[in-house]
């Protein structure tokens, strides 16, 4: 009895060892997190918006170079639609530093969007860096082909360059715009500065990007040639 009694404890003591790790010291891995925490993040839900598009596709000037968000020329052309009564969605496709071979390569985010009018905003870093006119007016020409076998409307912003580029050049440039204008029959905007340009107060030291009171100006500006082409 007394034998039999000794086994038992030997036998308890056995188990309450190996129920302790065996008086080893490794620590047990740590368990994996709920599968729930691994998921990638949910993004949030984005409301969308079936109102006809009219984009800004352009460069520093659509963007809103230097602005406070919100004050960009394009935010304040949708402002005057919503006042007007017009049910557009202005959609800011700016890239500040943009030239016309970087419009060209984004054009397909643009297609995507379908949208029905366009403001065509570029060519001012191509004439800044001196490039040649004859590439930036096949880049723009070829912008406005694809958009017009869409169906969109085009709209043609006009820009200039500062005088010390020379008559010739600046002439040049110029008439790059009006010259596709006339090729693709388009709405154009003489001057996308008109009444802004030039003007220390409505223009940011740099003298080449409007204020947040300019670009109301600019929006103005594109509000008025832009109108013949809206539906209520």
């Amino acid at each position: 009895m007394a034998v039999s009694l000794k086994w038992m404890l030997l036998a308890a003591l056995a188990v309450a060892f190996c129920a302790c790790g065996g008086g080893r010291t490794e620590s047990k891995a740590p368990e994996p997190p709920p599968a729930a925490s691994l998921a990638a993040p949910v993004a949030p839900k984005i409301e969308t918006d079936d109102r006809p598009v009219i984009a800004a596709f352009g460069d520093s000037i659509s963007a809103g170079f230097g602005l406070d968000p919100g004050k960009s020329f394009p935010d304040d052309l949708q402002r005057i639609l919503d006042a007007k009564g017009y049910q557009y969605h202005v959609v800011n496709l700016g890239v500040s530093g943009d030239t016309t071979t970087d419009g060209l390569e984004r054009l397909p985010s643009l297609l995507a969007l379908k949208p029905k009018i366009v403001i065509l905003e570029f060519g001012g870093n191509d004439g800044l860096r001196g490039q040649p006119v004859t590439g930036a007016k096949a880049n723009l020409a070829q912008m406005i082909e694809a958009l017009q076998k869409t169906g969109a409307e085009v709209v043609l912003a006009g820009m200039t360059l500062p005088r010390n580029y020379g008559p010739e050049y600046i002439h040049s440039f110029e008439q790059m715009y009006v010259d596709l204008a006339s090729e693709y029959h388009l709405t154009r905007i003489p001057f996308l500065l008109d009444q802004v340009g030039g003007i220390s107060s409505l223009m940011k030291p740099d003298g080449l990007h409007p204020t947040a009171r300019g670009a109301e100006i600019v929006a103005g500006t594109v509000m008025r040639y832009l109108t013949p082409l809206l539906k209520r």
